[in-house]
């Protein structure tokens, strides 16, 4: 009973020392979306072994049934709209204190951006390092250039998000009053040209930025306080479910919300109608359940779990992939494993794929403790930040020792609050 104890109380002192003030929602929806990307890819992507290299295949094009899954899996719409709202209330925010100390300068933005995209880009330069000298390791191993370009191109197919990510937190100031049926309209005419005229497939990648730029702005009508009525969430919810199921049923957009290899068309690489009015029924579905997740998040134990989730959001993105070709290339030595190296081709393989999950998040958190303090070091503040906020750290300070918490996971916390 020794350690439960210690964790419960652990997880008290972090509940205490947590700045009033957070909206713990907007954490647990963060938290929510990063576990949904990063359980969908270790369902939905096989290296099936053959014939001594390595290739990648889809349960989704062999078992179409499980589309489902990739409803419940493909949660990239709730990030980008949390992120939307946190860039918009962290700028303003930024702003405010400036105005509070007296410095208004442009400045103020740059220093924001800095900070916002050394905190994304940080944790890049490991991944990349690891895989530089993976990718040579294999090459003068013996392995095929066929093998080596599968795993590689897996391990830093997240890269993408973070670039458009990046523009967008960007281009916050002229994004914070756009309204998100600007971009959802430019989705829209992009595919009726694509798919109802005939025009060119490279026309699609204009939606890479439209397409998540129409939740990215949803989050900023968040922040401004536009969607605050569960009237608001309902019209997201249920208009975006019905658009999609249309969209699926009558105008032969695909079922799956992912890409299957070897299909003709992917709602996601790029971006579909039917991919972004789907996400608008996720955002709607995330913006009804916020006051619920608030209840939840002042339970110690479930707040301590999803603040720790947050800290690591990064490091868990771009080593999650990574983690899933380690256990298959490890098993390797073994054997071949089922559900792990064979052909996704049926509901055996599922099943066993359910059990190796455990096992893929085992190697996910030895990444962790070894790539961790790369993220972690992208959100120290800088010299002007600590004198703009030192009368909330010493606040803090006290409720630390009182509390006996952590001093890194406070300072983290009071880093991202906006």
């Amino acid at each position: 009973m020794r350690e439960p104890t210690t964790i419960r109380r652990a997880a008290v002192r972090i509940d205490a020392a947590t700045p009033p003030g957070r909206d713990r929602a907007v954490d647990a929806l963060r938290a929510l979306a990063i576990g949904g990307v990063v359980l969908g890819h270790w369902l939905v992507t096989a290296l099936v072994a053959d014939g001594g290299a390595l290739r990648a295949a889809s349960p989704l094009g062999h078992m179409p049934w499980l589309a489902p899954v990739s409803w419940v899996f493909q949660t990239l719409a709730v990030f980008f709209m949390v992120g939307g709202h946190v860039a918009t209330r962290g700028l303003a925010s930024a702003h405010t204190r400036a105005r509070v100390h007296g410095r208004i300068h442009a400045g103020v933005y740059r220093t924001w951006l800095a900070a916002r995209l050394k905190r994304l880009f940080g944790p890049v330069l490991a991944v990349l390092a690891v895989w530089s000298v993976a990718a040579a390791g294999l090459l003068l191993g013996g392995a095929s250039f066929v093998t080596v370009h599968t795993v590689v191109k897996l391990a830093l197919s997240p890269m993408w998000f973070l670039l458009v990510f990046a523009v967008l937190t960007a281009a916050t100031p002229l994004l914070a009053r756009l309204s998100p049926l600007w971009p959802l309209a430019v989705v829209l005419h992009v595919d009726l040209v694509r798919f109802g005229l005939g025009g060119p497939a490279w026309l699609g990648w204009v939606n890479v930025l439209a397409g998540w730029l129409v939740p990215y702005t949803l989050g900023a009508a968040w922040a401004r306080g536009e969607l605050e009525r569960a009237r608001a969430a309902w019209t997201l919810l249920l208009g975006g479910a019905v658009t999609t199921a249309v969209l699926v049923g009558f105008a032969g957009y695909p079922a799956s919300m992912v890409g299957v290899p070897g299909a003709a068309v992917s709602n996601l690489d790029p971006p579909t109608l039917a991919a972004v009015t789907f996400g608008l029924a996720q955002c709607g579905l995330a913006l009804l359940l916020r006051d619920r997740l608030r209840r939840v998040m002042r339970r110690p134990l479930a707040w301590a779990a999803v603040a720790l989730v947050n800290l690591s959001a990064m490091t868990v993105f771009l080593w999650h992939q990574t983690a899933l070709m380690a256990t298959t290339a490890l098993g390797l030595l073994v054997g071949r494993l089922p559900g792990l190296h064979t052909v996704p081709d049926g509901p055996a393989w599922a099943a066993l794929r359910l059990l190796w999950l455990p096992v893929f998040a085992l190697v996910l958190a030895v990444c962790w403790a070894a790539f961790h303090g790369f993220e972690s070091g992208g959100g120290r503040r800088t010299r002007r930040d600590r004198r703009d906020r030192d009368g909330a750290d010493r606040r803090d300070r006290s409720r630390v020792v009182r509390t006996g918490g952590r001093r890194e996971l406070v300072d983290a916390l009071r880093a991202r609050r906006d």
